[in-house]
């Protein structure tokens, strides 16, 4: 029996972050964690895994030199196809590399900030979106969390066995996420072009300034139900200098194990 072909599948990495909360002159992803750059840990995981055949990079507009450079040719990441300027918000930035994927396949969007995914966590993902067409990873929330209003008054203690922080990598069939990014761009345009919006539509277009994920968008604008998978507690985004001393440590303990 003929084996079946496995799916193209491109990884968009987001590294055009400007990182104002880390409060430093360097962009996050350029930051060093155990003398490598925090940008280095996503990018290489992507470039051993047998899963992904191909990665765009999107990084800051006038970085793409320093990127070519530092990252990707020091670090001999060949799978790295194209880099490109990101926009103004993520969203734009996302659409970016969406229209220099192949239409066939999956696509898996990461934050470059986000150091410490595994080949492990790619597997699951990848199950899972191969069914679903839509797949997310996450890890239940472990604390307490409450809803207040604009004066900080607690409106509401949501029960905790439903809530789940979400994480990226985020992966779609690319059919399916350029249909939906497709979609919230041109509400964009729409709600620029044309501020008297009927209410039904007005409702649409809050939608398109509201999404704050790559899940956000399939479920704004497709109505697509998006799979959780789990993701680990370790794949944390580094956007504070806490983040940072946290990330130091993880690097650190993933440099001694692959030493073993």
């Amino acid at each position: 029996m003929e084996k079946k072909k496995k799916p193209y599948c491109t990884a968009i990495v987001l590294a055009a972050g400007r990182g104002k909360r880390m409060g430093t002159k360097v962009q996050k992803q350029y930051l060093l964690l155990a003398g490598r750059p925090v940008l280095y840990y996503a990018l290489r995981v992507f470039q051993d895994s047998e899963i992904i055949d191909e990665i765009l990079l999107i990084t800051g507009k006038g970085e793409e030199a320093y990127c070519q450079e530092e990252i990707v040719e020091k670090y001999d990441f060949t799978k790295v196809s194209r880099i490109l300027a990101g926009g103004e918000e993520r969203y734009d930035s996302v659409w970016k590399g969406l229209q220099e994927t192949k239409p066939e396949g999956y696509v898996f969007i990461h934050d470059g900030a986000r150091p410490f995914i595994e080949e492990k966590m790619l597997e699951r993902v990848f199950q899972e979106v191969q069914e679903q067409k839509a797949c997310v990873v996450g890890m239940p929330v472990k604390d307490t969390i409450k809803v207040v209003n604009s004066r900080c008054d607690v409106t509401e203690t949501p029960d905790r066995s439903t809530l789940w922080l979400v994480q990226t990598p985020q992966v779609f069939e690319t059919e399916l996420i350029r249909k939906a990014y497709k979609m919230l761009m041109q509400g964009r345009i729409s709600a620029e072009a044309d501020p008297s919006e009927t209410e039904k539509k007005q409702e649409k277009v809050e939608k398109v300034y509201t999404v704050t994920d790559d899940a956000g968008v399939v479920e704004a604008m497709l109505k697509h139900p998006v799979r959780l998978t789990e993701g680990s507690y370790m794949n944390i985004k580094i956007t504070t200098p806490e983040d940072l001393l946290i990330g130091e440590a993880f690097a650190q303990r993933r440099q001694k194990e692959g030493e073993k």
